[in-house]
């Protein structure tokens, strides 16, 4: 009787082949779940350690002193970055909420300023400065005399006599006329002006020597003084024009005009010279003299 045969080689190879596979399976599966479940350690660990970054501190004090805790040990330090970087971006907000509210803040009270000013009083005469002299052909010795040797008249000769009664255009607010003189009241840019008539007409009864001087080209000339502490009066404008009238004419005529805005100090005082008084026609419409406050 024959012996019953074994298991053949190619079977045996077979047999191991399997089992070479199952076990390298297994070991794949295994290895797998381990690092997975190491991943997911490290990353409860970390997200722990992130919250802990947050949560260690008061993150109000952080802010608060977050410029001046500015350490090379602290910067290398993960968790103190995390807070770091947070709190910057709370700052950035908190600073851009209070522009927007501050500009809602000023836009509300631009549009509430005009009403509350409209409720307010107008401002009355007390604030206002301004004066308006104008000539008065009716009074007499409007000028000062032509020599005088008083050292604060400068050249020409003053106009002493201007109207300042309201009558026609001329009027005073709060402002002092004193022989001449217009006292400012108060410290400040003021506009001054002023303007001179001069006009010759012929007499027939006038000597023919006194004509013929009058006739002679003339130097027409208007000052403004100032006068201060100082001893001598300070000259702020000067005009002037030469004129030569003709013998047919019966009369001439020529008006001077000036103005520009001076620095002023209270108390002092400004006035007005002219040459040749003897041709100055202080017709209130054509010479006049004023000044007012700008600022």
């Amino acid at each position: 009787m024959l012996p019953a045969a074994g298991p053949s080689a190619g079977q045996t190879c077979g047999a191991v082949l399997v089992v070479a596979v199952l076990l390298q399976s297994v070991c794949v599966a295994v290895t797998f779940l381990y690092f997975t479940n190491e991943l997911k350690q490290l990353r409860d660990t970390y997200s722990k350690s992130g919250i802990a970054c947050l949560t260690g501190e008061e993150i109000g004090n952080f802010i608060q002193n977050l410029d001046l805790i500015e350490s090379e040990d602290r910067a290398a330090d993960p968790c103190w970055q995390v807070k770091w970087h947070l709190g910057k971006l709370i700052k950035k907000m908190m600073s851009r909420s209070y522009e927007e509210n501050m500009s809602a803040v000023n836009a509300e009270r631009a549009l509430t300023l005009p009403h509350t000013e409209e409720q307010q009083p107008p401002r009355g005469p007390v604030n206002r400065i301004a004066a308006h002299l104008t000539g008065n052909s009716n009074r007499k010795n409007s000028l000062s005399p032509r020599i005088d040797s008083s050292p604060r008249r400068g050249h020409g000769q003053k106009i002493n006599n201007w109207e300042s009664s309201r009558k026609g255009h001329s009027f005073l607010y709060n402002v002092e006329l004193r022989n001449g003189e217009l006292v400012i009241p108060q410290t400040g840019f003021y506009y001054i002006y002023s303007q001179t008539y001069f006009r010759f007409r012929e007499n027939e009864n006038e000597d023919s020597d006194l004509l013929a001087q009058i006739r002679n080209p003339k130097q027409l000339v208007q000052y403004v003084y100032k006068l201060t502490n100082y001893p001598e009066p300070i000259l702020l404008m000067k005009s002037a024009r030469t004129s030569c009238w003709s013998k047919k004419a019966e009369y001439g005529l020529y008006s001077i005009y000036q103005g520009g805005v001076f620095q002023l100090k209270r108390e002092d005082r400004i006035f007005v010279s002219v040459s040749n008084g003897d041709i100055v026609d202080m017709d209130k419409e054509a010479s006049f003299f004023g000044a007012f406050m700008i600022s």
